[in-house]
């Protein structure tokens, strides 16, 4: 059955992936932009709409500055809060949303599950919560609500895109020690999930990451081997800190989750380590 699908941040990477996708299922698109995000136009772009996936939100691997916070805010927070007060208008509501969050919701010390309230104590992780808690709202109105919490989306764009030049220049390297846990997703597998919680109409906090977490020493390692270049020039902490400012904690830090509830409900991931995921991607 043919559905009518929003997305939010549909011109980014993953969403122009989601949106591929599922017109290639057979369904509708509507894609929400920045200029959209009024409450009379999301009103009018909503109408007739059954499931809304909201991806909207400023790049977060850039320099936290005080004013790109409050960006990052404004991107993800305020957006999610006015995108439910336009739902709460509609005669007829969507029946479901589909929220993004992050793995930077936790701390970077424990293994964590969907059950986890071992969170950071850190501007991304507070971030990560009050977006989570605007989407929830919906489910005050009637809406079944799933909140993806996302690893490093592996693809042709995104993160892959911006760290591949210097590793095939051969001057890649660890960033740090090294140590710091990644946990990822392979886009196929992200766009599969969504379609899974779509067709089983399942709802809650899905960590969105395979179950076989690396380290960036790992991914370093293996990008060196699959691209046949030396990993040598390692990136010291200091300067990440120095080009990100406070964002350099999402290169430095690293949490590690695991994907229990999507395992538990019987979905199957077509590539769980992260040696399978760069091989088909480089």
């Amino acid at each position: 059955m043919i559905k009518k699908i929003a997305i939010t941040g549909a011109s980014g990477f993953v969403g122009k992936a989601v949106s591929k996708h599922f017109v290639e299922m057979g369904d509708e698109i509507v894609s929400i932009g920045r200029d959209d995000f009024t409450l009379e136009k999301l009103v009018e772009k909503l109408e007739g709409v059954e499931v809304i996936i909201n991806l909207a939100g400023s790049p977060i691997v850039k320099k936290w500055s005080e004013k790109y916070k409050k960006e990052l805010i404004e991107s993800r927070v305020n957006t999610t809060k006015i995108l439910v007060e336009a739902i709460s208008k509609l005669e007829e509501k969507p029946t479901h949303l589909i929220s993004t969050s992050a793995v930077g919701i936790y701390n970077n010390i424990d293994t964590h599950t969907e059950e986890s309230i071992n969170f950071g104590n850190s501007f991304l992780s507070n971030l990560c919560i009050n977006w989570e808690s605007e989407a929830k709202k919906a489910e005050e109105l009637g809406v079944m609500v799933t909140i993806f919490r996302f690893g490093v989306v592996l693809g042709n764009g995104g993160a892959l895109k911006k760290m591949l030049p210097p590793f095939k220049m051969g001057v890649g390297g660890k960033i740090g020690s090294g140590k710091q846990a990644v946990s990822f997703i392979h886009i196929e597998d992200l766009l599969r999930a969504y379609f899974f919680v779509i067709e089983h109409e399942l709802s809650g906090v899905f960590n969105l990451a395979t179950p076989q977490p690396t380290t960036n020493l790992e991914m370093t390692q293996i990008l060196g081997k699959v691209l046949r270049r030396p990993t040598l020039f390692p990136v010291p902490e200091f300067v990440v800190k120095k080009i990100f400012g406070d964002g350099a904690r999402v290169l430095i830090d690293g949490e590690k989750m695991v994907p229990e509830r999507l395992l538990e409900e019987g979905f199957e991931f077509k590539f769980n380590y992260i040696e399978e995921a760069i091989i088909d991607l480089c």
